[in-house]
């Protein structure tokens, strides 16, 4: 099995489906089932708490008895469930209860398979994270651009199916072989003995974790309501797929040289280079609110995002055990990409029904603290650099 390939093929299946339910979903519900953009906001952020506490507790618990692939299955058609429960709900309530569920089983692929391929990068079956990572990307830009075309035609009742199908698809491959090592049940003994715990231990492990949860959380407006900002700003209905999609054709330029070019980068230089391009994307939403500014703006998506998980998986392979993979993966997921989220998803909300650009700009309060601590780790790094060197 040409372990690179079903790598890449994996992730291309995943981020089809996220490239729908990213900059979507918070506008199917608000269009689609009626309800107002805070209600939307406390569903998604309340939907990030129920996807931070399994990703954080469920995901890695279950990765120490069940295998990557076992997890990858299970997860993919709890999903499918979750969504034919939101197609029927008519109510805030119900609608509130089925995104819960949700959000539990839908989130959790992702670190199952960034976790998959820690490990194949760590027994030297994948020699290239980014170039399989990529093809996540292509995936995403793919969904966006099929989705403006029917969604323009018959309207936002088609992202849902959208999703459906996806999952059905990711769901499928899943079933397929997988490599050896990925069926493999973990050792129960070693995995009681490394808790969640014992990745404080790892040194820096902590001030690398706080800099990609700040990088992250800056994300917030920018997921829950680029969508409805660019309406704000009149772009044209068909190009707003289009708009989404830049930040991701950039995210696809830079895994496909992150491997090569970031090679003899440090994690703390690639971390403050990420919180740089982020403060400078936020900044440049809000001072020129217009559709052209907001693309170019949407590059940088290759900084605020791509750069820190980047560094991020760089970090991990580098300096967390074999076993613990899966727990740095669920508290990754957890606090930076759920938890920190739904924090500023309601201070985001909060800002745009004040007014639209405050939501963006708002979002310095994350990345300035971040890019500082980022050139702290990185002062860290040459003084261990100097002292290996004498």
């Amino acid at each position: 099995m040409n372990t690179q390939h079903w790598m890449s093929r994996q992730f291309f299946s995943f981020y089809v489906t996220w490239g729908v339910f990213l900059p979507y979903w918070t506008g199917w519900m608000i269009h689609t089932k009626g309800i107002s953009v805070s209600q939307a906001s406390f569903i998604m952020s309340i939907g990030l708490v129920a996807r931070g506490l399994s990703t954080l507790f469920a995901f890695p618990y279950l990765s120490s008895r069940f295998s990557s692939k076992t997890l990858l299955n299970g997860a993919g058609i709890g999903t499918i469930i979750a969504i034919l429960c939101c197609i029927p709900a008519s109510s805030f309530a119900a609608l509130l209860v089925a995104n819960l569920i949700f959000h539990f089983f839908y989130p959790a692929l992702m670190p199952a398979l960034d976790s998959a391929a820690g490990i194949l990068v760590q027994s030297k079956q994948l020699k290239n994270y980014g170039k399989s990572r990529l093809w996540g990307s292509i995936g995403f830009v793919v969904a966006g651009m099929i989705l403006t075309i029917f969604t323009g035609a018959l309207g936002d009742k088609v992202i849902v199916w959208a999703l459906l199908l996806g999952i059905s698809v990711f769901v499928c491959l899943s079933l397929m072989p997988a490599p050896v090592v990925l069926s493999d049940k973990p050792n129960t003994n070693h995995s009681k003995k490394a808790g969640i715990l014992s990745l404080f231990r790892v040194k820096h492990f902590i001030l690398v974790m706080i800099i990609v949860i700040l990088l992250q959380a800056a994300h917030a407006s920018y997921y829950n309501y680029g969508y409805i900002f660019l309406q704000e700003i009149h772009a044209p209905r068909y190009l707003i797929g289009v708009i989404i999609n830049i930040a991701v054709i950039a995210e696809i330029f830079f895994f496909s040289i992150a491997d090569k070019m970031f090679r003899n980068f440090s994690v703390g230089a690639i971390l403050a280079l990420a919180a740089l391009g982020s403060t400078v994307r936020w900044i440049l939403i809000f001072a020129f609110p217009n559709v052209i500014v907001f693309s170019i703006a949407q590059t940088l998506h290759a900084c605020s995002f791509a750069m820190g998980h980047y560094a991020f998986m760089k970090y991990l392979i580098k300096n967390i055990p074999h076993a613990q993979i899966p727990k740095a993966q669920g508290m990754y997921s957890a606090l930076a990409l759920s938890w920190s989220t739904a924090v500023f998803t309601i201070f985001g909300g909060y800002l745009y029904e004040i007014e639209p650009r405050y939501a963006f700009i708002g979002m310095v309060v994350c990345t300035i603290p971040s890019m500082l601590l980022a050139l702290g780790y990185r002062k860290l790094e040459h003084k261990k650099e100097a002292a290996v060197s004498i």
